[in-house]
């Protein structure tokens, strides 16, 4: 008996000291991570575990993966010239989006490069960079959803969901407030184009631009008039007479870009008879907003829009 109420105290003591190291208050170390697992926009089904060596063959995709939280050992020429990204000075250039060095790449022993299903080149080099044992994620971006989409992988790699929440879905509750003011805009019909050294090309809805513009209630003669796709008909521009008329030129140097508009558009006798022209809502619209993917400063560009719809901006 005098064993027995020993034993009960010492029992009684060892339970509340296990009870105490289960309580719910106290924070356990987190789980170990053996690698997310994805399907990329080519199908491929992906396993990728922390990568810190990340090649980005485009500017636009090495932005969402450093505001995932990523790190970049090698980017293109775009990360620079057209996003100009604040990069470490080591950082690896591995060609443009369009002609990547594939020696380069390979050269840098990344554990994961990110690629555009979109351009043709990155397809291009998924085998070669497969047999030197190199992991590629390829990703297709057009509209803010893709982004979206594309930044909650990034983060799920990262482990990094507070950043999901701050450049993705704060961006998208500003997006879906300007959109549901939109039945407080006209609803106008517009002509989208994107100009370059040789002429002009018209957008329909499909386009990143064009879809934005067709959330805040535009109507894109394009949608209609396939024709426009095909070919730039001042006729059938005329015969539409836009409400609206807003330009994207291409190229970096915004001088010779205005130029270019000049002597391939303007210049055009029946350009100043159309009735966007004549009411001043003939708008040029910048390219780091409505050109390269805005990423986290969708909303702006949407807000942007929304000014210029409403009157506030012109």
């Amino acid at each position: 008996m005098r064993l027995k109420s020993i034993l009960i105290p010492f029992v009684l003591l060892l339970l509340a000291m296990l009870m105490s190291g289960c309580n719910p208050k106290t924070k356990e170390p987190a789980p170990t991570i053996e690698g997310y697992r994805f399907a990329d926009a080519l199908g491929q089904e992906i396993t990728v575990k922390n990568p810190k060596k990340v090649v980005a063959l485009m500017g636009s995709f090495a932005e969402t993966w450093l505001n995932a939280g990523g790190e970049l050992k090698a980017v293109t020429d775009d990360a620079f010239d057209e996003r100009g990204l604040a990069l470490s000075k080591d950082m690896i250039t591995v060609g443009t989006y369009n002609s990547p060095n594939v020696e380069k790449i390979i050269g840098c022993s990344p554990d994961l490069v990110i690629l555009s299903s979109e351009t043709r080149e990155h397809v291009a080099i998924k085998d070669t960079l497969k047999q030197a044992g190199i992991p590629t994620a390829y990703f297709q971006v057009t509209y803010f959803e893709d982004y979206l989409k594309m930044l909650k992988v990034c983060t799920d790699i990262t482990g990094r969901e507070d950043l999901y929440k701050k450049n993705g879905l704060e961006v998208k509750e500003k997006i879906d407030s300007i959109i549901s003011n939109k039945s407080s805009l006209p609803s106008p019909s517009i002509l989208f184009l994107v100009t370059y050294s040789g002429g002009a090309v018209v957008k329909n809805s499909e386009s990143m631009t064009g879809k934005m513009l067709k959330d805040l209630g535009c109507n894109n003669i394009a949608d209609e008039d396939k024709s426009l796709l095909k070919e730039f008909s001042m006729e059938s521009i005329m015969k539409d007479d836009p409400d609206y008329i807003f330009v994207v030129p291409m190229g970096n140097d915004d001088a010779l870009a205005k130029k270019n508009l000049k002597e391939t558009i303007e210049s055009n006798p029946a350009w100043n008879g159309l009735q966007a022209v004549k009411n001043g809502k003939y708008i040029i619209l910048p390219k780091e907003k409505f050109l390269y993917k805005p990423d986290a400063r969708w909303g702006e560009s949407y807000e942007y829009l929304s000014k210029i719809l409403s009157g506030e901006k012109s």
